[in-house]
């Protein structure tokens, strides 16, 4: 039949029910679409936050790892810092409205124990866990139920709910060619060649000594396992000029012993051509490291420079709350040493240690130090490398001296075991050597 010979409104009506036709099946899809777009993008979202809140947990932990066992201890407490909900900025899920590791209704999700390795690619595959000391990587798995919307019509996910997964690997980088916020101290090297150790040989106690002039020499410091030899040191310039909240060089000493010095927007990390000292160190540095200026030698047997007993001061804070206290002559003449000394608690661990295995402090102790070509408090220094000491009490206390007339006290060497705050790469060529906390995947 001609269909153009049949009235137009006959031929309206039929383009009226085909559109309602296409609408009835076109609804449903589009309905369809909009729901699996919708569900969709809350399930990667959820992914996403599961996955910011196991990277940080995974941060957390590789922090604490220092080469102890109680380093393991201390890091799966900190992993769970990140989800708890009890300091209420703690990381969670679905809009940041769900609890990790919870059971919210019918909605659960588990946070397990982080799992410790040796090596990156045990870390990464999964395998091979360690539970020992050596243990360098860690590996942060988070599961959570997401709640379903528009799939829940679907048979596969009538429950309402499907598990999301996410992971990451944090642990210590490679080797550091710039560290930051490390200790102020120089130690020359034994033995250039040596690029391990420089020549110091690890769980070997030495007493480290402000560098002097003249005899007699200092001696070492006795300790319970028998006598110490003695190194000398020197206090490498790390004073900042433009700094107005605590100007005083003594203070600022006070901060470089007792933590190593804050940040102050490094560049390079030497000198900048503004003047502006900053907390870093190069190995191989274009521009020479050199000694604080007001902590110059002197005569052996004669008292050291102040900011020498300055720092000594600080780094007793990792012993105890309030050095001015029990060395009220040299701690407590310092400027704003009453403001200053709450800010740093002492470690968990004050004891005497005759092998760093039985260390089960916090990390208080242990100090970073620069190696460089030789001491030269005229000119100018090399850093050949950074590592790690672990500071000792006095023999029979739980104390260092700052009074020590030669700037003295007692100090394990351990090697590179644990990770810096910050730090820079580059093409130092460093074989070994401490590195900082990053995320492997």
């Amino acid at each position: 039949m001609d269909t153009r010979n049949r009235p137009n409104s006959v031929r309206s009506r039929e383009r009226g029910a085909t559109s309602i036709q296409i609408l009835v099946i076109l609804v449903p899809v589009l309905f369809g679409l909009i729901g699996f777009a919708v569900d969709l993008g809350r399930l990667y979202m959820i992914r996403g936050e599961l996955k910011t809140a196991a990277s940080g947990m995974a941060l957390a932990a590789a922090q604490r790892l220092i080469g102890t066992d109680q380093g393991l201890v201390d890091a799966s407490t900190a992993a769970k810092v990140p989800i708890d909900t009890s300091t209420g900025f703690a990381s969670k899920y679905d809009f940041g409205g769900l609890a990790i590791g919870q059971t919210t209704g019918s909605l659960s999700s588990s946070a397990p124990d982080p799992s410790f390795y040796d090596t990156l690619q045990n870390a990464q595959a999964g395998s091979g866990a360690s539970g020992g000391s050596t243990a360098r990587y860690v590996q942060v798995t988070l599961t959570a139920d997401a709640p379903l919307t528009f799939w829940r019509f679907i048979p596969l996910a009538s429950a309402g709910k499907v598990s999301v997964q996410a992971g990451a690997v944090a642990g210590i980088s490679a080797p550091l060619c710039t560290v930051c916020g490390i200790e102020p101290y120089a130690l020359a090297a034994f033995d250039q060649s040596d690029t391990a150790d420089f020549g110091f040989v690890q769980g070997t106690i030495y007493t480290l000594g402000y560098s002097c002039t003249g005899v007699p020499a200092p001696s070492g410091l006795p300790y319970s396992g028998g006598a110490t030899a003695l190194v000398p040191y020197l206090l490498l310039d790390r004073l900042n000029p433009n700094d107005v909240t605590f100007p005083d060089e003594n203070s600022q000493a006070f901060r470089g012993g007792a933590a190593g010095m804050p940040g102050v927007n490094p560049t390079n990390g030497f000198l900048t051509n503004s003047g502006q000292p900053v907390a870093c160190f190069n190995i191989n540095n274009a521009a020479p490291e050199v000694v604080w200026a007001n902590a110059l030698p002197t005569l052996c047997r004669n008292t050291v420079a102040s900011p020498v007993s300055s720092a000594l001061c600080g780094m007793d804070t990792r012993f105890e709350a309030s050095p001015s206290s029990s060395f009220s002559t040299v701690c407590s003449g310092i400027a704003s040493v009453s403001t200053l000394e709450p800010v740093y608690s002492p470690d968990s661990d004050v004891a005497e240690e005759v092998a760093y295995a039985s260390y089960s402090g916090n990390g208080r102790r242990l100090i970073t130090i620069s190696i460089v070509d030789a001491l030269n408090p005229l000119g100018g220094m090399t850093v050949l490398g950074f590592r790690q000491f672990l500071l000792e009490p006095n023999t029979n206390q739980t104390t260092l001296t700052p009074p020590d007339i030669d700037g003295r006290f007692l100090a394990m060497y351990v090697g590179s075991v644990a990770p810096v705050k910050q730090g820079n790469f580059g093409s130092c060529g460093a074989a070994s050597g401490p590195g900082k906390v990053v995320l492997h995947d």
